[in-house]
């Protein structure tokens, strides 16, 4: 290493990544009064310029419609109109690539604050089965940890985070440290009714807003523009509910803009640096720290741990087990429309609420599995009411009714009285979803891009067909009639494209040992002791709940950890 490399700052902790996990882990550590270093891929967020929540689809060209006819709300630019470009499903420059057959598709995000910006908020805990799938039916893997170990900081997370929702005592969707949830809107509560007599409980969405004022930040107004950011914060994201925070303490030191390339040892094998190109200079930088974290995404950090080659680890940091990249997950989808006539021409009110739905279903055939035909479950997300009509619902209208006074009367008729459903389910590990180096492709920065590889198994389709059939009995039981795809032409069932949710996890799961996993349940390399992953990475199987919670807890958890055996001088 050159003598300037030598002579450089050290921080106590250097910080791949600033979603969830990142952003946990700055708040936690620099409350502490530990020294961190926050590397990101994107640029620096600024609230009051790149959020455009408020805006009027007439302040845009063509109503905001976007390139290809996109909708104004969120279809534009992935997942909302932010000003600045925050990433994508394809980045210029930055490719990956799918081995034969496989169809995958990879968003990332670019900003501080990562995908946390825009994402759903939907915050479930797992429950005390999702920690020991195999011993419940001998499938997957269990954890090295139980749902006790990680309930404090599940606590901790929403205490701190702030979730809305309710206690029910429902075994597959746990109790948490809950603000009070809004109210069901019109068409949820007939929703409700329907479920409930097809013995699915229905009952407040957990959702990562607050309904109250919590650590200087206002109470939710209910403009339901969430997907485009929030300027006074009363959503989460890590940007501005943690690593907005954490600058203020004077411990933390953001690197914008910077491409981590690859994790660095010293002569012990240990962590040391991390390599990074400095997107403004094209230049490579190094950054030196006691500990080292990646929170880069369970596909970025995985990428980063197999492009950190070295004579002790000829196939990728901390990677003996040769499982690094290997067992990707995403969760399973499936989404189903309907039209209830019962609800047409109610008398018209503001429906955006706090950032979707304020009721949704979980998991209700537990202990039913075998008779279902299928052995892991999922949860209904649920949407409609008056939201502002996409360009894509105009589409559909003006090809059933024409147009003049007859589209006119359609859109005042219908406009409101559609319904839709979204689940969200398990998916099993399996060894034929996976992620690797591609041998031939760089990226623009000149560092060896993804290539995956994935299958969906037999116990995801016949749980999406599942799905299928429940959303069609709901519409049903409502009085209505379903509208959206039921099934294609050869009767296969329109799943998800894998990756397509954006729950990619798994690829540097935790276990007992360096022979069945790569990080310990502390999220601690098993191979490089100051080395830790806090992201999806960890994630040893994953349930019908949204990981983001899971990944705030863990990482906690793992920070924690981490200053106790600095404190003792173990890292």
């Amino acid at each position: 290493m050159p003598q300037s490399q030598r002579d450089a700052e050290v921080f106590d902790v250097v910080v791949i990544g600033s979603g969830a996990g990142g952003g946990t882990v700055a708040h936690v550590l620099t409350r502490m009064g530990i020294r961190v270093a926050l590397l990101e891929a994107g640029p620096m967020l600024h609230p009051a310029q790149d959020f455009l929540e408020h805006k009027w689809p007439y302040e845009y060209g063509h109503r905001g419609a976007g390139d290809g006819g996109a909708s104004y709300f969120g279809r534009g630019k992935p997942f909302g109109f932010f000003s600045t470009t925050s990433g994508g499903w394809e980045l210029e420059g930055e490719p990956y690539t799918l081995g034969e057959g496989t169809k995958f598709r990879w968003f990332r995000s670019r900003i501080i604050g990562g995908r946390t910006n825009h994402y759903g908020r939907m915050s479930f805990r797992f429950s005390d089965y999702d920690f020991q799938p195999h011993s419940r039916d001998g499938l997957g893997t269990d954890w090295p940890i139980t749902y006790e170990d990680i309930a404090p900081y599940y606590d901790k997370a929403e205490a701190f985070i702030g979730i809305a929702g309710s206690r029910e005592g429902i075994r597959s969707a746990p109790d948490g440290v809950f603000l009070p949830p809004p109210p069901p809107k019109a068409h949820e509560v007939l929703i409700k009714k329907a479920s409930e007599k097809l013995g699915i409980p229905c009952i407040p969405n957990r959702r990562a807003v607050i309904t109250k004022n919590l650590n200087g930040r206002p109470a939710c107004h209910y403009c339901g523009q969430c997907e485009r950011g929030c300027i006074t914060a009363s959503n989460y994201s890590s940007s501005q509910v943690q690593i907005f925070p954490a600058l203020k303490t004077g411990k933390l030191k953001i690197f914008e803009l910077a491409m981590a390339r690859e994790v660095l040892l010293d002569e012990t094998g240990k962590a040391s640096a991390v390599s990074y190109i400095d997107k403004r200079t094209r230049r490579e930088k190094r950054i030196r720290g006691r500990v080292i974290v990646l929170a880069a995404s369970a596909c970025e950090s995985a990428r980063l741990l197999l492009n950190s080659r070295s004579s002790r680890f000829p196939d990728g940091l901390a990677n003996s087990s040769g499982l690094v990249g290997r067992y990707l997950m995403d969760t399973v989808g499936l989404a189903l429309g309907g039209y209830v006539p019962a609800l047409e021409g109610m008398p018209r009110y503001d429906t955006d609420g706090y950032g979707g739905a304020h009721l949704y279903m979980p998991w209700f055939g537990l202990g039913k599995e075998r008779e279902l035909g299928f052995p892991r479950g999922y949860h209904i997300e649920i949407g409609g009411g008056y939201d502002m009509p996409s360009v894509g619902s105009f589409h559909g209208m003006i090809r059933r009714h024409g147009y003049g006074k007859k589209l006119k009367e359609s859109i005042r008729r219908e406009y409101g009285a559609f319904v839709a459903f979204a689940g969200r389910g398990e998916m099993i590990p399996n060894h034929l979803s996976y992620c690797e180096i591609d041998p031939k492709v760089v990226d623009k920065w000149g560092i060896p891009v993804l290539r995956f590889h994935f299958r969906w198994s037999d116990y995801e389709l016949k749980q999406a067909r599942h799905m299928q059939q429940t959303f069609a009995a709901i519409i049903e039981t409502m009085g209505g009639r379903v509208t959206g795809t039921f099934a294609r032409a050869d009767d296969s069932v329109p799943i998800s494209v894998p990756g397509e949710i954006i729950h990619e996890v798994g690829t540097a799961r935790m276990g007992t040992s360096a022979k069945n996993s790569v990080l310990n349940g502390y999220c601690q390399a098993h191979d490089v002791k100051n080395l830790f992953v806090v992201d999806g990475a960890s994630f040893v199987s994953n349930p019908d709940k949204n990981p983001t919670l899971t990944i705030n807890a863990l990482a906690w958890r793992a920070s924690d950890y981490m200053a106790e055996e600095m404190r003792k001088g173990n890292l």
